[in-house]
């Protein structure tokens, strides 16, 4: 797929899981229940122990089934890296200009991290694709309608703070999906290895995301 088209693909999914484990061994179990919960679009952290290699094995071992990105990049060496190891698309906390020329470079999405207006617009003039709003907390699905309001050529993703009470409220304010960490990639339900409940707590988020997406395109 082309870099639109996997840009596509995690707009269509309309959710992000976004994995940070403590132990290199999870990784790659994590991401597979994700996976099978119906959650395409898997960002790998760049703070779990193991992250290259994770991304290396799960872009081989689900092919076209996911679109395996990397998460927490802050600058290009580490995207790059990340890229070469099979990384569809690169976020960060933060906006690194360098890391959207490089991810321009090898025509691979960028979806950097921004939270004023003026860093939003800023970030999505230098070529980002998707502008993900972070730490989104604090600010809530209404701040998504202010923002689109005048800016509507934008796309938006919130991180921090989406669960299963709010996502919804997210994806009807105009973001274009969501990227969801310790609500969805349960710490719990990982220490204990109970790779089934965390499939089917993926299968609730999918479903809630998909529902509101149906009714927002009606």
């Amino acid at each position: 797929m082309n870099k639109e088209a996997y840009i596509q693909g995690i707009i269509e999914t309309g959710i992000v899981a976004v994995i940070r484990v403590n132990d290199a061994a999870e990784l790659m179990d994590t991401t597979i229940a994700l996976n099978q919960g119906g959650v395409k679009a898997l960002e790998i952290t760049m703070t779990s122990p193991g992250a290259l290699e994770a991304i290396r094995e799960a872009s081989t071992q689900l092919g076209e089934a996911a679109i395996i990105g990397v998460g927490s990049v802050l600058d290009p060496e580490t995207a790059r890296a990340a890229i070469l190891a099979g990384a569809k698309f690169v976020v960060g906390p933060v906006l690194n200009l360098d890391v959207i020329r490089l991810c321009q470079r090898y025509s691979v999405p960028c979806i950097p991290g921004a939270f004023t207006p003026t860093e939003i617009l800023r970030a999505w003039e230098a070529g980002a694709d998707v502008v993900k709003v972070f730490p989104a907390t604090k600010l809530g699905p209404s701040y998504f309608k202010d923002i689109l309001g005048p800016l509507p050529q934008l796309r938006l993703t919130p991180t921090g703070g989406v669960d299963l009470d709010n996502v919804g409220e997210f994806i009807k304010a105009g973001a274009s999906f969501v990227g969801v960490g310790s609500a969805l990639v349960n710490k719990k339900l990982i220490a204990a290895k109970k790779w089934d409940e965390l499939s089917a707590l993926a299968k609730q988020f999918t479903a809630a995301v998909q529902r509101y997406k149906r009714l927002d395109n009606k």
